[in-house]
């Protein structure tokens, strides 16, 4: 996988699919937690999505994050993508008119969340 992407294949995924990409995610593999997932690294950081369809998703990231268990990171609402070129992120679309992606950085125990508007790629 790594190889194809340094050659400039184009990698993409939903869920699981956009954490993999990441350092770590968050995720729900494990019936009834949300936890850490260590992932492929290929982007620094990490990512959780659903962030505003599964109501545990932002709590938990948010202390997971504050608690020093995770890095900093992103949150995409359904819909929305993060397209990176290379590891540098050139972009933010949604498929949707009102949803948000987000940066969130840990500072001094508190989470520092972040809004990333994102190009709406629908008919206004």
């Amino acid at each position: 996988m790594r190889e194809a992407w340094e050659s400039g294949v184009i990698l993409s995924g939903l869920s699981a699919g956009s954490i993999c990409w990441f350092e770590e995610g968050v995720t729900d593999s494990i019936p009834g937690n949300m936890t850490v997932l260590q992932c492929l690294g290929f982007l620094k950081g990490s990512n959780c999505p659903h962030y505003d369809s599964e109501p545990r998703r932002k709590p938990a990231y948010h202390q997971l994050l504050s608690a020093g268990l995770i890095s900093s990171g992103y949150a995409v609402d359904d819909g929305v993508a993060l397209h990176f070129v290379g590891d540098k992120l050139e972009k933010v679309v949604s498929s949707r008119l009102q949803p948000k992606a987000y940066t969130l950085e840990r500072v001094d125990q508190t989470v520092k969340e972040t809004i990333l508007e994102p190009i709406y790629l629908g008919k206004s």
